[in-house]
């Protein structure tokens, strides 16, 4: 058993090499291109943060949190976004309706790997998807410095812990999502990226002092409040609503098993019936 796991990670590990190499390669091809789109998409990511931030600046503080929290939460929720892009961006893995709306997961189950190692691997944008991260990273920084906290080497590890928890709270929701695109290819083909942007849409608002009805729709049927809030409190010593710590936690695991019946169910019926939306000459409908 371990012999086996190993070589699945061996394997896993030349695989994102291989596509950090195909990444590198295309930032190498048109360096100016790729820089641009870089560029352009961390101005439009800082943007976004901006709003918040600077309401929290003039005021003092939003929904009872100081500036330097909300900065903090603003920080986290960059980092979630840059992990996920980091890991998932590439070949539309995360946004995985796409392809199975298009009926291109028939070219993943006619190659000589098994389906969980190429989605686990085909993401991974080094070099050309890690300038969210690298951007939540510093204003992490920037936030725990003016904060004081005193950030060792389990607060770290907590750190880490809860973003992996996080990106797999995200990959969920996806592919929960994604998987009415089996049975309604052609509406639900965009379903994964509607899904995920509307927790995008709410992840960077401050939970803290809203009604208790509303923390708890989003902390539960729509799980924006996972995204930044309740995890960045966490962080904070400050646990919301006096739920427990690892309730990210059970809820990212619930996630995950309730995606993954959807998810197999859906491929059981794709096995039967496929996906028909190619005309003869290949154009799809």
């Amino acid at each position: 058993m371990a012999g086996k796991l190993l070589r699945s990670l061996r394997r896993c590990g030349r695989l994102m090499a291989l596509y950090a190499k195909m990444d590198l390669a295309w930032l190498c091809r048109d360096t100016k291109f790729a820089l641009t789109c870089i560029f352009t998409e961390l101005v439009s990511y800082l943007a976004g943060l901006s709003g918040i931030f600077l309401l929290a600046a003039r005021f003092d503080g939003v929904g009872e949190l100081s500036a330097g929290e909300v900065l903090f939460m603003l920080a986290y929720a960059a980092m979630v976004a840059g992990v996920f892009q980091l890991f998932f961006s590439a070949n539309n893995v995360g946004h995985i309706s796409r392809r199975i709306g298009r009926g291109q997961l028939d070219h993943m189950l006619i190659q000589p790997l098994p389906l969980h190692t190429q989605l686990m691997t085909e993401g991974f944008l080094p070099f050309t998807g890690s300038s969210a991260l690298l951007t939540g990273t510093v204003l992490l920084c920037v936030a725990a410095s003016r904060l004081g906290l005193p950030v060792s080497l389990g607060w770290l590890t907590r750190l880490l812990g809860s973003l992996a928890v996080t990106t797999g709270m995200c990959l969920g929701y996806s592919y929960l999502a994604s998987s009415l695109a089996f049975w309604f290819p052609v509406q639900a083909e965009e379903i994964a990226t509607d899904a995920l942007e509307l927790l995008d849409g709410f992840a960077t608002y401050p939970l803290t002092g809203m009604p208790l009805a509303l923390q708890t729709l989003m902390l539960t049927a729509v799980p924006a409040g996972l995204m930044a809030w309740f995890p960045a409190m966490n962080l904070l010593g400050r646990a919301p609503l006096g739920w427990p710590q690892t309730y990210p936690v059970l809820f990212t695991i619930f996630l995950g098993l309730l995606a993954g019946f959807c998810f197999r169910k859906g491929m059981m019926y794709y096995v039967r019936k496929g996906i028909h939306r190619y005309i003869r000459g290949g154009f799809r409908m």
